[in-house]
């Protein structure tokens, strides 16, 4: 007989005392402590702390590997796995297996596919112990209770957003595929497979019912799910579905209040390292005493952290795509010029994520900006036919970063393809690339030759692929398949 997989037990009390359960524990939380935890509005919201905490930890799931620290290593590895990112040399391996496609193929314990499977349903498992015991809490006001609930719905809807496009293809066409088992209650029973269709419906109702619970209520900080948010992620689900008028309704609500960085503040290492930047609308504060260090983001991005990117795993922009941002554009100056690159900083590596300060791993983790808003309207209205609107939107974004741009050269598919285009260049390193690759229906297509994937740079051995490819598909890890009674070898992506 199977074991009932830990994943979706209820131990959110854990999280408030600082360790971790064994994968396969089978028994629920202590009932006391849960009642203790449910009857103080300060210990739900110190649970709700530690849910978002677990965001940037490292070490999740008892894998204490060095390409595990949650949301930017699922980030990473979806940019190495598209167009643009190139590894400059073998370094110390950590995500090269991501980059050239053999990764996500392997099933087994600590690896990206259970890393992944660990992290979005260990905060599931959280988000439904708030979602369905704050209304209990003695001492919370009802505003108090729907900010609780309203933060958590987020969460899940973030985590089952995460899950159904790391372990299925894109939405459109796809709509009656597997997607992944969906928990809505505390439960020790494993589920089936749900649809994709029921997947992304499961998240349009956590972020309806979100964006009633926080309208008019402010956030302690950015480091918390608030109504700018919320929309934020409903313009991106949008995107996916093709539901083109609720995509550019909700990016150009979500995208209100937030300033766009001038070219100074761009350029500044705090740019996108210090969730206070103007355009970040959500991320990690991340102090020194709780930076993860080798085993994190910036370890594997920074040259100046002394990390792995240090160390021979620089991050670089492919030559094709740093030729197509134009002279003056301040984004082509957040990569090494070619020509003149060292050793330890060779031609096109990044230097657009940056920690604040050379040495020190204190750095934030930004999970959404309002950049990326402006480009989900503009994309939203040309698919309706509504170039002046996408052209105004796409315009304001860009000459933020170069005052001589215009778009008015460009309409329809041409206007389409150059909204895309400035998608690439802005969200470059940010964890789009793949899902975008998916989405647009494309294929994996590098680019070859100097400055671009393979010689004399890492080689990643694949260069092309389908559409559809099976290797954009994590596997679902052998534990599950092991333990959850309701899924067998079938359910495996193959």
């Amino acid at each position: 007989m199977k074991k009932i997989l830990l994943f979706i037990l209820p131990t959110l009390v854990f999280l408030a005392i600082g360790c971790k359960k064994t994968y396969l524990e089978t028994q629920p939380s202590n009932a006391a402590e849960l009642q203790a935890l449910l009857s103080k509005v300060n210990s739900v919201y110190a649970a709700l702390d530690g849910a978002v905490k677990e965001q940037f930890a490292s070490g999740t799931g008892g894998n204490t590997r060095h390409d595990n620290f949650g949301q930017k290593a699922f980030d990473l590895a979806m940019d190495l796995m598209g167009n643009d990112m190139v590894v400059h040399s073998q370094g110390y391996g950590w995500f090269n297996s991501d980059y050239n496609y053999t990764e996500w193929a392997t099933a087994v314990d600590n690896r990206q596919s259970y890393n992944a499977w660990y992290f979005y349903y260990d905060l599931i498992k959280q988000a439904n112990v708030l979602i369905n015991n704050v209304d209990v809490v003695k001492d919370a006001t009802q505003s108090q209770k729907d900010i609780i609930k309203g933060q958590a719905l987020g969460l899940r809807a973030y985590c089952y957003y995460y899950l159904v496009n790391l372990f299925q293809q894109t939405y459109k066409g796809n709509e009656s595929k597997p997607g992944v088992p969906i928990y809505t209650v505390p439960t020790t029973e494993g589920k089936p497979r749900g649809k994709v269709s029921d997947v992304y419906t499961q998240i349009i109702s956590d972020l309806t019912a979100a964006e009633t619970l926080l309208t008019g209520k402010t956030r302690a900080a950015k480091t918390n799910v608030d109504i700018s948010v919320i929309q934020g992620f409903r313009a991106r689900v949008a995107l996916l579905m093709e539901d083109w008028t609720t995509a550019a309704t909700y990016a150009n609500k979500a995208r209100q209040g937030y300033t766009l960085m001038t070219t100074g503040q761009y350029t500044a290492t705090t740019a996108f390292s210090d969730i206070a930047a103007s355009e970040c609308m959500w991320g990690s504060k991340i102090p020194s005493d709780q930076a993860t260090i080798y085993a994190s983001f910036y370890s594997h991005m920074d040259i100046r952290t002394g990390g792995y990117a240090a160390l021979g795993g620089q991050k670089k922009i492919t030559k094709s795509l740093y030729d197509q941002i134009n002279t003056g554009d301040i984004r082509k100056s957040v990569f090494q010029t070619p020509g003149t690159g060292t050793t330890s900083n060779p031609d096109y590596n990044q230097l657009k994520l940056q920690v604040p300060v050379a040495g020190s791993w204190a750095a934030d983790y930004s999970y959404m900006r309002s950049s990326e808003m402006y480009l989900i309207e503009a994309e939203a209205l040309n698919r309706q036919g509504n170039d002046p609107g996408a052209r105004t939107a796409l315009e304001t974004l860009v000459k933020a970063r170069y005052p001589a741009y215009s778009a008015s050269a460009f309409s329809g598919a041409g206007l389409l393809t150059e909204i895309l285009l400035q998608r690439r260049i802005e969200l470059w390193g940010e964890g789009f690339s793949l899902i975008d690759i998916k989405r647009l229906n494309q294929g994996l297509n590098r680019p070859t030759g100097a400055g671009n994937h393979g010689s004399p740079n890492f080689n990643p051995g694949l260069y092309t692929t389908s559409p559809e490819d099976p290797r954009f598909l994590m596997r679902i890890p052998q534990r599950e398949l092991d333990n959850n009674t309701s899924m067998t070898p079938a359910d495996q992506n193959l």
